[in-house]
């Protein structure tokens, strides 16, 4: 009798061993009841009597599609983002959640569009950081009771209307002329003091501005190809008109 039920039995064995991976965790229900979690290795799991769900513990990224949504200043934009999160409890993941995926990803959506409806659209663009670790606190708050923990929020995309995106492009084309000028009348100023300067220095030397003039004589006449006019102050014309009449005498 007995070795007609050891085939039967070896057969019981062999179909009760689950094999749990390093990156799972198994749960178990005896008679429909939650009555653990198992850890990897080969476990035996009682059938009719138990059951049980493997739940992978690896870090998972959900993928958020764009959400269209208007900003606080009335700007209608599309957002989409990434998260990544992993199971924490795998016992609360199973028990308190029916698809732990799809219930972080609607979550995720619906935060997006109402963080986004409270700031503007300078926010949005200057504070992505902040945003998305704003919604990352809502989501992993609100995920901690499926026994989720919600390691990271990037914000991949912000798409804008096409006529707020030329919008945006004048203004920063105005901004880039602004500061051009700005600088530019700057220089002259700086140009200004320098040359004023420089006047009062020839204007306290005897004989500076005559050295002065030679001076700039000498460079303009290494280019043989240049014809220049230029004025002569009256000290250097008397000083000449003073050497022709000694010479005529």
């Amino acid at each position: 009798m007995f070795y007609a039920l050891l085939p039967i039995v070896i057969f019981v064995i062999l179909s009760s061993l689950k094999q749990i991976n390093e990156y799972e965790r198994g749960v178990v229900y005896t008679m429909g009841r939650f009555t653990g979690i198992v850890e990897p290795g080969w476990r035996l799991v009682w059938p009719i009597f138990q059951s049980f769900r493997k739940v992978d513990i690896r870090t998972k990224a959900v993928d958020v599609p764009k959400q269209e949504t208007i900003t606080k200043d009335n700007v209608s934009i599309k957002m989409n983002a990434v998260i990544y999160y992993k199971v924490r409890d795998a016992g609360k993941s199973i028990n308190e959640v029916e698809d732990v995926f799809s219930a972080v990803s609607q979550l995720a959506q619906t935060t997006m569009r109402r963080i986004a409806g409270e700031v503007t659209l300078d926010e949005l663009l200057q504070n992505r950081e902040k945003i998305a670790s704003d919604i990352l606190k809502i989501i992993d708050k609100t995920s901690d009771a499926w026994g989720i923990d919600v390691e990271t929020v990037e914000l991949k995309d912000i798409e804008l209307p096409e006529n707020m995106v030329r919008t945006m492009a004048k203004q920063a084309e105005a901004e880039r002329e602004k500061r051009a000028t700005i600088i530019n009348s700057e220089g002259e100023v700086i140009a200004a003091n320098n040359l004023g300067k420089a006047a009062n220095t020839l204007a306290k030397a005897p004989g500076a501005l005559h050295l002065r003039t030679l001076n700039s004589i000498n460079d303009i006449s290494s280019d043989q190809s240049n014809t220049v006019i230029f004025a002569l102050p009256m000290e250097i014309l008397r000083a000449i008109e003073g050497f022709v009449k000694d010479g005529k005498k």
